[in-house]
């Protein structure tokens, strides 16, 4: 499948990277502002290709972009000195509308795929500025914060990540809420196996994975300026999953229709991804103050998204 990249910066550039080095897409467009840099990110990636793959990788214009399946948006503005969250969020929905009337009068019924920060409130508005479907729009969410939280885990109780099927779900953001009481290892309750293994994870071991999953993004940004390879990798999972057809079991962001007791929200929970996009929601069985931090964090995002009047 062909994937368009509307956007050349470090996200841009490693879930390219990403997805060409794994193989899945067979072309790779990436579109950018600025060309010479679209140009240098698909020159670098396309030298990396015949190591591991046959993707296609090179630079274009929005019209490039036609016959792709699926389109990664992971542009945005930084924001100014002095500059509020709303006043950031009001110029980037500007840019956003520009970005999709391009994309849609050449693709009109991809399945977008958005990196752009933060995250959740620029899915809703690309939920409702593009009239796609919510479930071809989808958001990489907490895709990233559960790959964290797995992978802690699993440094403390010395087993694959692949091995712990535990979530982070609600915003992309400080109100995350990690799932711990439906965490799991094989087919035992996680901190049972935690115990079996001689590794159990103690409250205040629960506490340092808590504060290491929300703070991981801020550890990183202040040691090299941003993070970029884990959410390159994290939308290389999400195409796969629908290039695949996989009904892969992902934590992702869309438009969800009522969660925690909140209407017409935008936020994580683990979604069924295949090849028409989401096609299944799940609210994993949550504790009560689980529950309470989930509706916590998606009335912070409904208010957020309404801040901006869509």
């Amino acid at each position: 499948m062909k994937v368009g990249i509307v956007g050349a910066g470090m996200v841009g550039s490693s879930a390219g990277f990403a997805l060409a080095i794994a193989g899945y897409a067979s072309e790779i467009v990436f579109v950018e502002k600025n060309e010479a840099l679209a140009v240098a990110q698909a020159e670098d990636i396309s030298h990396a290709v015949p190591f591991m793959s046959a993707t296609r990788v090179r630079a274009g214009g929005y019209r490039d972009l036609k016959d792709a399946g699926i389109i990664v948006l992971s542009a945005g503005v930084s924001q100014r000195p002095g500059e509020t969250r709303i006043e950031l969020l009001e110029r980037n929905a500007v840019v956003i509308r520009s970005i999709l009337g391009e994309i849609l009068a050449v693709v009109p019924d991809p399945i977008l795929l958005v990196a752009s920060n933060p995250v959740d409130v620029i899915t809703h508005i690309a939920v409702s500025m593009s009239g796609l479907p919510p479930q071809r729009i989808i958001g990489s969410g907490t895709i990233l914060d559960t790959a964290r939280f797995r992978s802690l885990l699993a440094r403390h109780m010395e087993i694959s990540p692949q091995s712990i099927p535990a979530f982070v779900i609600g915003e992309h953001g400080d109100s995350e809420v990690l799932v711990w009481s439906g965490a799991v290892a094989g087919s035992a309750d996680l901190l049972s196996f935690a115990a079996q293994l001689g590794r159990p994870v103690t409250e205040d071991i629960r506490q340092a994975i808590d504060h290491d999953v929300r703070n991981a993004a801020y550890r990183i940004i202040e040691g090299k300026g941003a993070t970029y390879y884990g959410i390159g990798a994290g939308i290389a999972r999400i195409v796969k999953a629908i290039t695949r057809d996989e009904g892969a079991l992902l934590s992702v962001s869309t438009l969800t229709g009522h969660v925690a007791g909140i209407d017409n929200v935008t936020l994580s929970l683990p979604r069924v991804i295949g090849a028409r996009g989401i096609t299944a929601d799940l609210l994993p069985d949550l504790a009560g103050s689980e529950l309470e931090a989930l509706q916590r964090s998606a009335r912070l995002l409904k208010d957020l998204s309404n801040s901006l009047g869509l």
